[in-house]
């Protein structure tokens, strides 16, 4: 037993199957609360004003407007899938029946949901830049137990918090959590997998991960929230964390480990031109679907009236299509050029965001959706190994550093996504922001090119 013990031990592909659980985890907590923030947020909100409950406002004023007349009803009353409720309340001079007074209420929803998606991710790319240089000297094994350690607490948090700011404080704590499982497994995957195309291979099976975390999240979120309340999907996930959690330690035993040499500093690692434009890629990979997550469902619920396991299956395509794509490009764009998968992916997202706003049925919106998630599958699948590449080729090969800075990148475009999409939806409606950020990734997609053959530099200076 014991010599078994010690085979499992020195096995990377239980260290990659950690990893991978890690970041599935991780992006699960990402996504599930696409169908249950919305809805749940509103009900916060009709029960307050049905009880005249004004003395202690739970959400921000924004969403808390019930002296406006725009705000007085934030369902729209035709819709089907939620008459069972009547309005909040309507003014005696002339009820909200029209189509720009219930399309202000969901413009307003968006600003508030984006703030509280977008908090995590912005608090995850604070922290980026603190654990990746930690993990240089500390090693990868503590943080990444410390990140399944703090995902289980504000999980349990998110689970029990009935308010809009206890939400909003346990979704940021969580951003810290995601940091140091995030940067501490992206390298230490990057470490143990030296070859070229073998980490292309394990970093496609850890972005399955992703994958498959942000395939499950809304579904899984939308059908248990609809079935057994907000708390049940949340007490599933805790669960789920601190039982990966207790046979990560079991397995990794983790320890102060030191690197030999000091990586390079991570502003060096930010200067160099090559890394930056595989950054933004990454980043300009995430905002599209990162934009989706708090506008979409509630442009769904204004267009065909959804109900809320719909608003949760909507992005089950586009998940699928990106686990698809990571996995199949992890190996292939190694073949054929990480460059290439990478610009053919920014195209194919640009494609999609042009019709996905067009869509005026169910099926209609998981059409581009799934095209989009192949598309952000190929970017993805191509620059996390780029970024260890472009480390080996031009820098020291200690890799918390680069990896804090794609990951840091990576969730800059969940802040971005979130945070602009509702003040932009205010001004130019859902399918002018659709077709904005369209534009941006079809004008970057030749950016690609310069990561076709990137030069080497030819010496560098050990430090120690």
């Amino acid at each position: 037993m014991g010599t078994k013990l010690k085979e499992w031990r020195r096995s990377r592909k239980l260290v990659l199957c950690i990893t991978a659980m890690a970041l599935l985890i991780d992006n699960t907590l990402v996504t599930v609360v696409v169908p249950i923030l919305p809805n749940f947020l509103l009900e916060i909100e009709r029960s307050e004003l049905q009880g005249e409950n004004t003395t202690t406002p739970s959400m921000p004023p924004l969403l808390n407007s019930s002296s406006s007349s725009t705000s007085s009803s934030l369902w729209p009353s035709s819709s089907s899938s939620l008459n069972t409720t009547p309005p909040l309340s309507t003014p005696t001079s002339s009820p909200p029946s029209s189509s720009s007074s219930s399309s202000s209420s969901y413009n307003d929803e968006s600003v508030a949901i984006g703030l509280l998606f977008a908090s995590k991710s912005l608090v995850q790319f604070i922290s980026n830049p603190i654990v990746g240089p930690i993990t240089n000297r500390i090693g990868y094994s503590l943080p990444l137990i410390t990140g399944f350690v703090i995902m289980f607490i504000s999980t349990m948090t998110f689970a029990l918090g009935r308010t809009y700011w206890v939400l909003l404080v346990a979704r940021s704590v969580q951003g810290f959590g995601s940091s140091c499982s995030s940067v501490s497994s992206m390298g230490m995957l990057a470490s143990l997998y030296t070859g070229e195309e073998e980490r292309g291979h394990a970093m496609g099976i850890a972005l399955g991960g992703i994958a498959f975390g942000v395939s499950i999240g809304p579904t899984y979120g939308g059908l248990m929230y609809e079935f057994f309340g907000k708390e049940a999907p949340f007490f599933v996930l805790a669960g789920v964390a601190l039982v990966v959690g207790v046979f990560a330690l079991f397995i990794i035993q983790p320890a102060l480990k030191q690197e030999n040499q000091k990586g390079s500093p991570l502003i060096e690692l930010l200067t160099d031109p090559y890394i930056l434009i595989a950054a933004v890629s990454i980043c300009l990979g995430s905002v599209g679907i990162a934009s989706l997550e708090p506008t979409l469902p509630l442009h769904m619920l204004q267009t065909i009236q959804s109900s809320k396991w719909e608003q949760g299956i909507v992005f089950l395509p586009c998940s699928i299509t990106y686990l698809i794509g990571t996995n199949v490009f992890g190996s292939v764009a190694y073949k054929f050029g990480r460059w290439l998968s990478a610009l053919l992916g920014f195209l194919l997202i640009g494609v999609s965001l042009i019709f996905l706003p067009l869509a005026n049925h169910l099926a209609y919106f998981m059409i581009p959706l799934t095209t989009l998630g192949f598309g952000i599958g190929m970017v993805d699948s191509a620059m996390m190994p780029m970024m260890a590449h472009l480390v080996d080729l031009r820098h020291l090969p200690i890799y918390g550093s680069v990896y804090a800075i794609s990951d840091a990148t990576f969730r800059l475009g969940f802040i971005i996504g979130p945070a602009v999409s509702g003040p932009i939806i205010k001004g130019i409606e859902f399918k002018g922001l659709m077709w904005m950020l369209a534009t941006i990734n079809i004008l970057y997609s030749p950016m690609h090119l310069f990561l076709r053959n990137p030069p080497a530099k030819e010496e560098i200076q050990v430090s120690e």
